[in-house]
C-alpha cells in the first residue's frame, strides 16, 4: 500500500472530551505522521484545534444524533466529502456515523472499516441499524466476543486493537505548573485525580469519591481531590462538591470542567482513580491507579490485575460492581500500606505496560494492517 496516496476519511459523532474521541484524534495524528492523508468529519468540538495544528482537515457534519434532518444532511455531506476529497477508504467510529457511512458504502462501494469502542444497546430494533463495515477493529477481547455473539460478525473480520497512548505526551516528566497555578492547587499534600466524562452512565466513581472524602481526610489531612470532566451531571456533582467543601471547612475537592490538557492533570496526581483511556494515560505517567468505573471494579492495578484489565480494555466490564466501601478500602490501602518504593514499583509497571502493549504506534499499525487488506482487495477486484 502506497500510504502517501491513500486518502482516509474518519467519521465520528463529535470532537468533545471523551475516550473514543481522544482515541480517534491520537490515531489520526499518528496515521498522518506515517504518510496517510487523514480527513475527519464530525459535529466538531474542542479537539478541532489540535487536528488543525497537525494539518488534518475537519468537516463539520451533524453526526451526533439520529434526528431525521441531521441524518439526511450528514448523508449528503459525507457523500460530497468522499467525492471531492477522492477518499480511498472510510473508517467510522460509533453507531450513527457507521449507519450513515454504511448506506453510502452500499451505493459508492468504497472500502469500509469500523471501530467498536464500546458495547451498544441492541434493544428497540437498534441492532438492525448498526453497521460494522467490511472489517471491524475491536478495542478489547470482550468486545470482539460481543460482536460475534450479538451481531454475528465473523471472527476473521474482526481485529482486536488497543487504545494507543502517546508516551511522550503522557509522562511523569510533564510540567503541570500552569494548571497548578490556574486552579490554585496545593504545593504540597496528597492529590487524587479522577478523569471522566461526567454523564449519568460514567460518573459513579466521581460521586463515590466525593462521598468518602470526609473519611479520607481523617487519614490525609492535606488531601486534595481533583475531578476533571464535564457532562450532563456536572452541575449536580458540583453542588455536592460545594456542600462537602463547606462541611469540611476548606476546599478539598476541585472541579475543573472539561479539559484537553489531560496529560498535565495525570502528571499532577499522586493517585489516579478511574477507567479506560484515562487510566491508561495515568499509567503512562507512572502513577498508582485504582481501576474503578460504572461497569465494574478491579481495584489497585498490579501484575495480578493485568490480565483482567486487558480483557475489558481497562473498563472493568464483567468485574464486581464498584461501591464506596471498596473504593475507600483501596484508597486507604494506598495511603497507609504502600510505601514510596511500592508506589514507584506499580507506577513503573503501569508505564512499562503502556510502552509494551498500548503505544500509539502499535494502534496505528493495527489500523494500517486492516486498511492495507481492504485497499488491496478493492484495487484487485
Amino acid at each position: 500500500m502506497e500510504q502517501k496516496n491513500d486518502n482516509i476519511l474518519m467519521t465520528l459523532m463529535g470532537l468533545e472530551i471523551g475516550g473514543a474521541e481522544t482515541h480517534v484524534v491520537e490515531l489520526a495524528k499518528e496515521l498522518q505522521k506515517q504518510g496517510l492523508n487523514m480527513i475527519l468529519a464530525s459535529n466538531g468540538g474542542v479537539y478541532e484545534k489540535e487536528l488543525s495544528e497537525c494539518g488534518i482537515k475537519h468537516y463539520k457534519v451533524p453526526l451526533h444524533n439520529k434526528q431525521p434532518h441531521n441524518v439526511i444532511k450528514s448523508y449528503k455531506s459525507i457523500k460530497r466529502v468522499i467525492r471531492e476529497e477522492k477518499i480511498d477508504l472510510v473508517h467510522a467510529h460509533a453507531r450513527i456515523p457507521a449507519f450513515i457511512c454504511g448506506l453510502l458504502h452500499e451505493k459508492m462501494k468504497f472500502p469500509f472499516v469500523t471501530t467498536a469502542h464500546w458495547v451498544f444497546n441492541t434493544g428497540w430494533g437498534l441492532k438492525y441499524i448498526t453497521n460494522w463495515g467490511q472489517k471491524t477493529l475491536a478495542v478489547s477481547e470482550d468486545i470482539k466476543t460481543y460482536l460475534m455473539q450479538n451481531y454475528q460478525v465473523r471472527e476473521e473480520d474482526i481485529k482486536v486493537t488497543i487504545n494507543g497512548i502517546d508516551t511522550e505526551k503522557f509522562s511523569p516528566h510533564v510540567d503541570f505548573s500552569d494548571i497548578k497555578e490556574d486552579f490554585k492547587l496545593k504545593d504540597s499534600g496528597y492529590r487524587i485525580v479522577t478523569i471522566s466524562r461526567l454523564d449519568s452512565d460514567r460518573s459513579d466513581i466521581a460521586f463515590q469519591l466525593v462521598e468518602i472524602v470526609p473519611e479520607l481526610v481523617k487519614e490525609k489531612a492535606d488531601l486534595e481531590v481533583v475531578i476533571v470532566g464535564g457532562g450532563n451531571v456536572f452541575e449536580r456533582l458540583n453542588e455536592k462538591v460545594n456542600e462537602m467543601n463547606q462541611k469540611l471547612g476548606r476546599r478539598v475537592i476541585v472541579m475543573t470542567g472539561p479539559r484537553t490538557d489531560i496529560n498535565k492533570f495525570v502528571a499532577s496526581a499522586d493517585l489516579f482513580v478511574g477507567v479506560s483511556r484515562a487510566a491508561l494515560e495515568a499509567m503512562a505517567a507512572a502513577k498508582p491507579v485504582i481501576l474503578a468505573g460504572n461497569e465494574g471494579y478491579i481495584g489497585i492495578f498490579d501484575e495480578q490485575k493485568l490480565p483482567t484489565a486487558i480483557n475489558s480494555n481497562f473498563t472493568c466490564r464483567g468485574s464486581q460492581q464498584s461501591g464506596r466501601e471498596l473504593l475507600k478500602r483501596d484508597v486507604l490501602h494506598v495511603f497507609n500500606q504502600m510505601d514510596q518504593d511500592e508506589k514507584k514499583r506499580v507506577g513503573d509497571l503501569g508505564r512499562q505496560t503502556i510502552e509494551e502493549r498500548y503505544s500509539v504506534k502499535k494502534m496505528a499499525r493495527d489500523n494500517i494492517e486492516v486498511y492495507r487488506q481492504l485497499l488491496f482487495e478493492s484495487k484487485n477486484m
